[in-house]
């Protein structure tokens, strides 16, 4: 049988293909954004014990109560704002599950989507296969900044949402103060919907402070703001994060979302709403991973690879323009093949495929790994 794909376009993912690359050459795979490192073990004991003790069943649509409790705590104690439990909170099967689900929220046939890029490569085609259209802006190369105005000169009749994420993806930029009032100036009096993707909301670096939308009501009262706890508790195939919202959007939200997965997975939203007690499992997490860029960072130093400095996720990029007149593509692969380490080509975070000779490392990995990454590119020139 033949169907006509609503993603025309798309084909196997950059990641699939370069995890498969480095797993057929033996390579280090610093491509795709996952710690080699194991998940708190007393969080897995936790998630044990909830099974054991019955918890296997479905749970409210809208998540675990003690979980949306502790999520609701932590908000108040970090950005100093209310959210209800109750009806503010959504938690989901990830963060990519929350982003659509948002976007089918709210998205009409024709309505436009500003998106800053490079960007995470689900947003254009779940924007897409909503029958929306992605007005895409490129960020500043090199220090892939926001240029504001740009964004009012986009903004039409049809902007339905403008997507933010801080700390991004693949860049490892942070949103300043200055780019929040941007934000508020340009959608103030308008009918615009934010959706802010913070998944790497704990880690941020350098003791620059996280710009929430949670910090802003006036923002938030028209956001959708989405969470993942794999990426804070080194737990990515966990697939679990959760969405907070104004409660009328949520409530639109909830209309999707119980139609679609219902509810998230039970036994690890128990164990979560008492590990959350434990704070310095996310307080500390910038710090702890920080170590690990700077580590990284001080190794890249014997390469000619030029850096593109990361304030924040689990990534930092580099330029080898100086090295080579390859696509980023082609140089990823001979990465892969002659000194075996997997990177992640950044043309990829762009629909038309922009090719500015930037790579991007994943540095969310054991020391040990790093080294023997940086090892194989001690020849690199």
């Amino acid at each position: 049988m033949q169907v006509t794909s609503k993603l025309p376009s798309t084909g196997i993912s950059i990641f699939t293909v370069m995890s498969e690359l480095a797993a057929k050459h033996g390579a280090v795979n610093l491509g795709q954004g996952f710690p080699d490192f194991d998940m708190p073990q007393d969080l897995v004991e936790l998630v044990a014990a909830a099974m054991r003790n019955g918890h296997n069943q479905y749970t409210h649509m809208n998540g675990y109560l003690p979980l949306r409790e502790a999520i609701a705590s932590k908000v108040h104690t970090l950005y100093g704002t209310q959210v209800s439990a109750g009806t503010d909170i959504i938690v989901t099967p990830g963060g990519t599950y929350a982003i659509y689900t948002a976007l089918t929220t709210i998205l009409q046939k024709g309505d436009e989507v500003i998106v800053f890029e490079p960007c995470y490569d689900s947003y254009i085609p779940n924007i897409e296969i909503n029958g929306a259209v992605a007005v895409t802006i490129p960020l500043q190369f090199p220090s892939y900044f926001i240029p504001w105005d740009l964004v009012r000169e986009r903004i039409t009749d049809r902007t339905k949402c403008i997507m933010i994420n801080s700390p991004h993806n693949p860049t490892g930029t942070v949103l300043s103060k200055n780019d929040i009032e941007q934000l508020r100036d340009i959608v103030e009096g308008t009918n615009i919907i934010i959706l802010s993707d913070e998944v790497y909301e704990h880690l941020i670096y350098d003791g620059i402070e996280h710009q929430s939308i949670l910090r802003y009501p006036d923002l938030l009262a028209r956001s959708f703001v989405c969470f993942s706890f794999g990426k804070t508790y080194h737990a990515t195939g966990w697939k679990l994060g959760y969405c907070i919202g104004d409660t009328g959007l949520m409530e639109a939200y909830r209309k999707v979302h119980q139609f679609n997965a219902f509810c998230a997975d039970t036994p690890k939203q128990v164990a979560l709403a008492t590990y959350m007690e434990n704070k310095d499992a996310y307080l500390q997490l910038g710090a702890q991973m920080q170590v690990k860029r700077d580590y990284f960072r001080n190794l890249m130093k014997a390469t000619p690879l030029q850096c593109l400095p990361s304030s924040g996720s689990y990534f930092e990029c580099y330029s080898y323009a100086t090295i080579s007149d390859a696509s980023d593509t082609d140089f990823a692969m001979k990465l892969i093949q002659e000194y075996g380490v997997a990177t992640i080509p950044v043309s990829a975070f762009y629909k038309n495929k922009t090719d500015n000779k930037v790579i991007r490392f994943c540095f969310a990995k054991k020391e040990e790994t790093l080294k023997r990454a940086l090892e194989k590119l001690a020849s690199l020139q």
